[in-house]
C-alpha cells in the first residue's frame, strides 16, 4: 500500500478538524437544550493541572495548520504562551477557518514537502525531524491528543457525543 504525504497529513487533519467542528456544534445544541451558558465550558478542565477548552481548539489549530505552515518553511516555534480571550463561537469559527485553510492546500505541494527538514525549536533546544518523522512522531500525535482531550471535556459536561462523533467523515472505497 502507497499513501501519499498529503493524505497522511492533510487528510487525517480535515477528517478530524471537521469531526471537532461537529462536536462543538453538538456541545452548542446541548447548551442550548439545557440553558447552559456555552462560555462555562471555554475554561473547563478535564483536572486542575491540565490546560482548559480554549487551549486543546487553539492546539487542534497550531498542530494540523501550523504544522502544515511549519513544514513549508521548515521550523516550528510554540506559539506564545499568552492565549487570546475567544467565545465559544469564535472557537467555532476558528475550526472553521482552519478546515478552509487546510483545503486550500494542493496534494502537489503538501507532497512536495516529504523528505524535506523541519527543526522544532523551543529557545536554545532544537529538534531536528524530516518531514515525515516529524508528522508521525510529533504532530499528529499532539494533535490527536487535544482534539481527545477536547472531546473529553465536552463529553464530561454531558454532552451526547460517542465515538463516531470523534472518528468523522470516514473516507470509505468508492
Amino acid at each position: 500500500m502507497s499513501i501519499s504525504f498529503y493524505d497522511a497529513s492533510v487528510q487525517n487533519y480535515l477528517q478530524t478538524v471537521g469531526a471537532m467542528r461537529g462536536v462543538l456544534d453538538k456541545g452548542l445544541a446541548y447548551c442550548k437544550e439545557l440553558d447552559v451558558d456555552p462560555e462555562d465550558i471555554v475554561e473547563r478542565r478535564v483536572f486542575a493541572d491540565m490546560n482548559p477548552f480554549l487551549f486543546q481548539i487553539l492546539q487542534i489549530k497550531f498542530h494540523s495548520l501550523g504544522a502544515i505552515e511549519a513544514m513549508m518553511v521548515g521550523v516550528l516555534r510554540p506559539p506564545s504562551r499568552e492565549r487570546p480571550k475567544l467565545t465559544y463561537a469564535e472557537l467555532q469559527t476558528l475550526l472553521a477557518d482552519t478546515q478552509k485553510s487546510l483545503e486550500a492546500f494542493t496534494r502537489d505541494e503538501i507532497n512536495a514537502l516529504a523528505g524535506k527538514d523541519i527543526v522544532f525549536e523551543v529557545g536554545d533546544n532544537k529538534r531536528h525531524f524530516t518531514c515525515e518523522g516529524f508528522l508521525l512522531s510529533f504532530s499528529l500525535p499532539n494533535f490527536y491528543f487535544h482534539a481527545t482531550t477536547a472531546y473529553d471535556i465536552l463529553r464530561g459536561r454531558g454532552v451526547p457525543i460517542g465515538k463516531r462523533d470523534f472518528m468523522g467523515q470516514l473516507r470509505l472505497k468508492s
